[in-house]
């Protein structure tokens, strides 16, 4: 089923800030609402892709991923959107608190939720970043206490009935035509309160600890690259699925080579008289410690860009194809020169029918022109 942008959908640019969003949303969800629409499906669908798209477009993370890769890069990171309206209300009822003052989930206790996602910046040389590695990442994450077993009481006790929603999590209230359930401000939704928490946790049920991984990185990588390693990322509440660990590749800049792409670009220095006879010598490339037999043709001229077919990185997508190597040739012209040099090069400007004026004659011509 095609999806629709969601910048499209909520009506704004893809510049717009989150403030706005907010507006351009509220509106959007009091229009639809399905209170307000009572059998109307036209409207129910586009309840559900408002709120959709402005729970993609308010999270930064999910926005920048939505940004750059589109509906195709929020679902190979797991998000799939809403199945209907209990899934929004239980899952995404802050939207509705945070506009109207009140949440509209209608179902008892607390609900499941993944775990949040972690993010690992992870820098590499260019060397790494052409063959490949495997790399250990240390990272802390929120783990299930395990004096508590992740319940956040003191074991041998039990929380206790909030006695203000009776366990249901939710207390409801009447809002004009609107039946609402709203969290309750008691036990925050979870129909239970901590009496005796926790000493390890203090009552939180999670304690953060230390997380050693290897990960695999593939050649050809780049600044900006993510590797998604799933249920790396920090445990969920009530019983939900752990969050994901993003790595986030940044290659450092390499003293010789520069990359664009899968292409990579130097420079070579060479003497005037190699660029006018050519030459050959051996430059370094990766992945080849020998290194790359270069010929200079004859005749090069200062800036000359010389291509290397397939010496270049990797493909990150595989397919066995390397990017190319360019080489600027840069004529270096010498400041001093000897007698003997000076001698041969003015006998080669009379071969070309140069005539070269001595430096008394120039000073002579100078003296004239001041008269």
């Amino acid at each position: 089923m095609h999806k629709r942008d969601y910048y499209e959908i909520l009506g704004v640019s893809r510049d717009t800030g989150d403030e706005e969003i907010k507006k351009v949303y509220r509106k959007l969800a009091l229009r639809y609402h399905p209170d307000r629409n009572r059998g109307d499906k036209e409207a129910e669908e586009k309840f559900k892709e408002a709120a959709e798209a402005y729970e993609v477009l308010r999270n930064g993370e999910k926005r920048q991923i939505y940004d750059q890769f589109g509906h195709e890069g929020l679902e190979g990171r797991g998000f799939r959107g809403f199945t209907g309206f209990d899934d929004i209300f239980s899952s995404f009822g802050d939207i509705f608190g945070d506009f109207f003052g009140f949440g509209t989930r209608t179902g008892a206790g607390p609900r499941a939720r993944e775990g949040r996602s972690l993010r690992y910046d992870l820098e590499l040389s260019l060397e790494d970043a052409f063959y490949g590695k495997e790399e250990e990442v240390v990272f802390d994450r929120l783990e299930a206490c395990m004096a508590c077993n992740g319940s956040g009481v003191t074991p041998g006790s039990e929380p206790q009935v909030c006695a203000t929603c009776q366990g249901r999590g939710q207390v409801i209230r009447s809002q004009g035509f609107f039946q609402i359930s709203t969290t309750c401000p008691s036990c925050h939704g979870q129909g239970q309160v901590i009496t005796d928490p926790c000493k390890n946790c203090r009552g939180g049920g999670k304690v953060r600890v230390e997380r050693k991984i290897n990960v695999k990185i593939p050649p050809g990588v780049e600044t900006g690259s993510q590797l998604r390693l799933s249920g790396e990322g920090e445990t969920g509440e009530n019983g939900g699925p752990r969050g994901d660990l993003y790595v986030v590749i940044h290659v450092k800049e390499h003293e010789f080579f520069k990359r664009e792409g899968d292409d990579l670009i130097c420079q070579i220095p060479i003497s005037f008289v190699q660029a006018a006879l050519g030459d050959t010598f051996t430059i370094p490339v990766l992945g080849d410690e020998s290194g790359h037999d270069l010929k200079i043709p004859r005749g090069t001229q200062p800036d000359a860009i010389i291509k290397v077919a397939g010496k270049g990185m990797p493909g990150l997508r595989g397919h066995n194809r390397r990017g190319d190597l360019y080489i600027k040739v840069i004529v270096k012209i010498p400041q001093k020169i000897n007698q003997h040099q000076r001698e041969l090069l003015a006998a080669y400007a009379e071969t070309e029918g140069l005539t070269l004026s001595s430096e008394k004659k120039k000073r002579t011509f100078l003296k004239k022109k001041r008269k």
